[in-house]
């Protein structure tokens, strides 16, 4: 067998496994609530029990998955347009343009009742989704369009920077908006109901897509911009729909979830750690890590001090974290550095 099969093959196996694994979590997630684990068949006897598996804990396992899929999609197309192993959804300052966002509703709330009317058919939800679409395409003002890498990077910091400056300034000049602002920045999926889940599965299916035709364009960069060029892709068109679909993918998780660190970032060297394979695959397989890896800090956020609940991104933070370290511990050994 050739290698170009055998990584097909392992991929293959890679994305039925995880597929799997995802099948157990919703399941299982399906069953956590304050009391710990129950029996998800035994708790569908009861019709209370029964409308809070339906209408709260599935809603809110599977939008765990799928903001987790969004956000290791995203990752993965970070990684690749940006050729950098360090890249995560949250670099062209979509995060602190969410909470901006969100902080900005929160003080709107309290103006006048045309603010308030208005705000409330936009939700907390609408506002960190606008909040995040802007700073990306502040990012790219900024950075003159997506002809270079360096600038667009550095723009993505700038903005970052100074909206998350921002926000910090208005929870400060108005300190009722901080418990709000306190769970969007820590993260959480308490919230997800199943138009939050329709929104997700929509974008994510549409990321996906979009993130498959344009492999092609990441696998030629990984070659070099001048490689890339001669093979006859026009890059510029082509790296604005990447970012398009890296801004769209990360907004939509953000917007119902809340800032979740590390999932983005964690996910593609996960995949990468098992199989050597294309773009295209590799996106599809971050995805899935990503709703995986989500959807088990979520479980485990419920379940770990109940009937009382950890922010699961904190959580995340600390396993994707330490997960990091690890890996750079052991690359650094394995290359006999001092």
């Amino acid at each position: 067998m050739s290698p170009a099969a055998r990584a097909h093959h392992r991929a293959a196996w890679l994305a039925a496994g995880l597929l799997a694994l995802a099948a157990l979590l919703l399941a299982t997630g399906a069953g956590v609530g304050s009391t710990g684990l129950q029996s998800i068949w035994r708790a569908l006897d009861d019709a209370t029990a029964r409308q809070i598996v339906l209408d709260i804990r599935l809603p809110r396992t599977l939008g765990a998955w799928l903001a987790g899929a969004l956000l290791g999609l995203a990752g993965a197309v970070a990684q690749g347009l940006f050729r950098n192993p360090l890249a995560d959804p949250f670099l062209l300052g979509s995060a602190s343009g969410a909470s901006l966002g969100v902080a900005l509703a929160l003080v709107l709330f309290g103006v006048s009742p045309l603010a308030a009317s208005w705000l409330s058919a936009l939700g907390l939800t609408g506002a960190a989704f606008l909040g995040a679409m802007a700073a990306v395409l502040l990012t790219l003002a900024l950075a003159r369009g997506v002809q270079y890498n360096l600038r667009l990077l550095l723009a993505g910091v700038i903005v970052g920077v100074v909206l998350g400056a921002l926000g910090s300034l208005v929870t400060l000049l108005v300190p009722e908006t901080l418990p709000v602002m306190q769970a969007f920045l820590l993260g959480s999926t308490g919230f997800v109901g199943w138009p939050a889940c329709s929104l997700m599965a929509g974008a994510l299916t549409l990321c996906l897509a979009l993130a498959w035709a344009l492999s092609p364009v990441l696998d030629g960069l990984t070659l070099g911009e001048a490689t890339a060029r001669s093979l006859g892709l026009p890059l510029a068109p082509l790296r604005l729909a990447l970012v398009g679909v890296l801004a769209l993918a990360t907004g939509a998780a953000v917007a119902q979830t809340g800032l979740i660190a590390f999932v983005g970032l964690a996910s593609p060297h996960l995949v990468r750690s098992v199989v050597k394979t294309t773009h295209g695959r590799l996106m599809l397989l971050s995805a899935l890590t990503g709703g995986a890896l989500l959807l088990a800090a979520d479980i485990l956020a419920r379940a770990w001090i109940a009937p009382q609940e950890l922010p699961v991104g904190v959580l995340t933070a600390v396993l994707g974290g330490g997960y990091l370290l690890w890996l750079m511990h052991r690359g650094r050994g394995q290359r006999g550095a001092p």
